[in-house]
């Protein structure tokens, strides 16, 4: 099993989510974060006053999937998150060894 964990722009996420549903990942978490590669935040006016946004807003997705559906559901991502602008954000892959169902004790690949 892998664990696939993408950070992208906000706005991706309804295409990114559709996207992950017709390649059949079935459940995902989103969690709003903030932070900086590359850009390192951006300027912004207020009232006439000039401020540094350091840290930009961005969508954390987090799924696990099967080994093989890891890269479909990579390439997924990678469809339709990219727009080409510095900051469109970064997939990260890890191995998963075990995940378990809390309700029914299930484990491995029967529990996702």
């Amino acid at each position: 099993m892998k664990k696939i964990e993408a950070i992208i722009r906000p706005f991706k996420l309804d295409d990114v989510k559709e996207a992950l549903l017709e390649e059949g990942v079935r459940g995902m978490t989103i969690t709003e974060v903030r932070g900086y590669g590359r850009q390192k935040g951006h300027k912004e006016t207020y009232r006439g006053s000039e401020y540094q946004i350091e840290f930009v807003p961005k969508i954390k997705l987090e799924i696990v999937v099967d080994e093989a559906l890891a890269e479909k559901a990579v390439d997924a991502i990678l469809r339709t998150a990219k727009t080409g602008q510095v900051g469109d954000g970064k997939i990260f892959i890890t191995d998963i060894s075990d995940v378990i169902r809390i309700r029914t004790d299930e484990s491995g690949p029967s529990a996702l």
